[in-house]
């Protein structure tokens, strides 16, 4: 499953970049007004409106490709091995600590320690 995270991730990069250069070479609304008046639009690439609908379709598509990586990404990054037992059974046992026996003692003497 690591071979395709790694692929989905690639893909959903180059789809975001892709979309990025699009998006900045794409004009905005108003630059349709001068290149209805033939303000040297026409003799572009595309012509007068044919780059538009090239580029809006590509930028559409890349968006498509990057939401589609984006919900794969989250379904492989949300599932959990299948274990064939509890959590619990795999925890180490606990350690049992008996508590030492208080020793008396009066104040101002010290105890000590017999072998």
């Amino acid at each position: 499953m690591s071979f395709v995270h790694n692929l989905l991730q690639i893909v959903q990069i180059l789809a975001a970049l892709g979309m990025i250069g699009l998006i900045l070479v794409q004009h905005g609304k108003g630059a349709d007004m001068g290149a209805a008046f033939g303000s040297g639009a026409s003799g572009s690439l595309f012509g007068a409106t044919g780059g538009a609908n090239f580029l809006s379709r590509t930028t559409a598509v890349l968006a498509a490709v990057f939401f589609v990586c984006t919900l794969a990404l989250a379904y492989y990054g949300n599932v959990r091995p299948t274990s064939a037992g509890s959590v619990l059974e795999n925890a180490p046992a606990p350690t049992v600590v008996t508590p030492q026996p208080a020793t008396e003692t009066t104040p101002g003497t010290a105890q000590i320690p017999t072998k």
